[in-house]
Order: C-alpha cells, then sequence, then structure tokens
C-alpha cells in the first residue's frame, strides 16, 4: 500500500468502469439495490455467527460542535424542562435536527443519494423523482432494516499502524492482503465495513477537513467488491479516497456503489471500538444490524449499527 491517493483515473476509464459493474435491472424491488440479496437464510447464518454476545455500537456521537469536519454541526436543544406541568409525573423533551450528508455524522445513503450522468440506480432520471418534497424513488424508507454478516477490513492492523494517513488509497489488492491476515473471507451478502483509524488520528492530531484529504477506496477496488457479491459497504470516512484520483468526479465511489451497484454507503462509523473487539475475539465477522429511520422520500438517515460478536 503506498500513501497515494492514485492512480489517475480519466473519465473514460471510469464510465467503463461503471459499465462493467452495473447491475440495473437484476432486482425486483429495484430501489432497494442489493439488499435484495439478503435473504431469510443469509440472516440466519449471520446470527449463527454471534459466540460472546458483545453488543459493538458503531456511531459517532451526535456533535453539535462546530469543526473542519463538522460545518454544519447537529442541533439538540431542549424543549421542556419539565417545571410547568401538573398532573405527574412531570416529562422532558428535546429537539433533535441534523444535515446529515456530510463527515461528522454516521449515516446511511439511500440509492437516491447520487445520481451519475443526470441517473439513479436502475437508469431512473434523477430530475423526474427528486423534487423539492423529496425522493419518489430510491429513498431510504424503501430499504427497511439490514441483518447480515459484517466483515471488518482493519487495515491498520494489518499494516502495524495506528492510522492511514488522509489522502491514502485503498486497492483491491490491500482488501485482499487483509482478508488474508484477517483470516476472513467476504461474501455474497455481507457488509464490508473498512476502517482506516480517522477516529483515533482526529482524536490525537486533532480535526481536519476531509474534503481536502481523506482515507478511503480507490475506484479500482470496487470490481472486486462487485465480484463477491456485496451488499452494504462502509467506513470510518465517506468510502471515497480523497482527493478523487477521477477527473470530473468528486465522489466516485459514491457512484459505483449507489447508481450502478445498487449498494447503501455507511459513512462515518466509529470502528475503534469493533476494532479492539474482533482483535479480542480474533474474529473479523460478526452479526451487523442496520436500522435506518423510516422517512418517507429521505436520501438516507443517520444510524447506529450494532455488531454482535
Amino acid at each position: 500500500m503506498t500513501s497515494s491517493n492514485g492512480p489517475a483515473v480519466s473519465r473514460e476509464e471510469f464510465d467503463a468502469l461503471f459499465e462493467s459493474v452495473r447491475t440495473w435491472g437484476c432486482w425486483t424491488p429495484a430501489d432497494r439495490g442489493v439488499w435484495n440479496r439478503v435473504t431469510p437464510e443469509q440472516v440466519r447464518r449471520a446470527v449463527s455467527r454471534v459466540r460472546s454476545g458483545a453488543v459493538v455500537p458503531l456511531a459517532r456521537p451526535w456533535d453539535t460542535r462546530s469543526a473542519p469536519d463538522n460545518p454544519k454541526p447537529a442541533l439538540h436543544h431542549m424543549t421542556d424542562l419539565g417545571d410547568v406541568e401538573a398532573p405527574e409525573p412531570s416529562v422532558h423533551k428535546d429537539f433533535l435536527a441534523a444535515d446529515y450528508h456530510g463527515k461528522g455524522m454516521t449515516h446511511l445513503d439511500a440509492l437516491c443519494h447520487a445520481a451519475y450522468r443526470g441517473q439513479l440506480y436502475g437508469g431512473r432520471a434523477a430530475h423526474e423523482v427528486i423534487d423539492a418534497a423529496g425522493a419518489h424513488y430510491g429513498a431510504v424508507g424503501a430499504l427497511g432494516p439490514l441483518v447480515t454478516t459484517g466483515v471488518l477490513l482493519d487495515l491498520p492492523a494489518v499494516l502495524g499502524t495506528a492510522w492511514l494517513e488522509p489522502g491514502q488509497a485503498v486497492h483491491a489488492e490491500d482488501i485482499v492482503a487483509a482478508e488474508r491476515a484477517l483470516g476472513v473471507a467476504i461474501g455474497e451478502g455481507d457488509a464490508v465495513l473498512l476502517r482506516s483509524g480517522s477516529p483515533r488520528r482526529r482524536a490525537e492530531r486533532g480535526a481536519w477537513d476531509p474534503d481536502a484529504a481523506s482515507a478511503g477506496l480507490h475506484v479500482d477496488a470496487v470490481p472486486l467488491l462487485a465480484e463477491r457479491g456485496i451488499a452494504l459497504l462502509g467506513g470510518d470516512g465517506d468510502n471515497d479516497v480523497r482527493p478523487s484520483p477521477v477527473d470530473g468526479v468528486h465522489s466516485p465511489v459514491h457512484a459505483l456503489a449507489l447508481a450502478a451497484m445498487g449498494v447503501p454507503l455507511l459513512d462515518n462509523l466509529d470502528l475503534e471500538a469493533l476494532s479492539a473487539a474482533t482483535a479480542e475475539a480474533g474474529r473479523f465477522a460478526f452479526l451487523l444490524v442496520v436500522a435506518p429511520l423510516n422517512v418517507p422520500g429521505g436520501t438516507g438517515s443517520p444510524v447506529t449499527p450494532v455488531a454482535v460478536l
């Protein structure tokens, strides 16, 4: 693995890659994409992986503080302090809101979140199915919850480092090497979670602008994931290496996963506790539960995925 975000990929090469991993017309209903792969039998296999029963939440805290990686902080304020009500009991209420598609909040991207060349997954024209009221195709409500096998690719653990540096790309050969080193194999219907160690780096070095530089997948890793038949892709960044190696495409992994393959994304996970738990257990595959909010027309959802070992 090198420290570079490259090699550079031309737009023509990227368009050819998009076509090679495209799965339009393969699934019904189409706006669930590859979540259709996760059958009851796959759920039973995932549940059978539970040994200790240890539960590991994978979300970052709700962050109301402005920072270079959180320019639009989440909102949280009290709406009822329980001091004006009668009869008993007094109650306390609060308000939550978030512009969650950013770098500061753990969230799920639904298939309507990203279009490429004006088209969403399945070839639907984005301008025809998304308006001020929300998305009428590919919305998060179409996905529902996901229960499947999660696979942690703990790159810093494999490399013997604390973290990957911002701008460091993960390639197909790095995924294969991680599988071999960790004794795990990505299978059909699995959720792949890539740990770069960015939360640890932030805790020790301070916040930086991840739009300018962040560790993540190079587009040359996507055909391998497509071949394995994954159902979900997630990471402790937003999955894309930045700067983008593709000319004119700022989030190429988003375009390939969401618009070509129909693979929802988990962005901004905190995988530090899972890294410790899987290392202690000596197992890097586990039961994963992802339950997004049921938001009609929503392009995604804040979420707290849970790993069960």
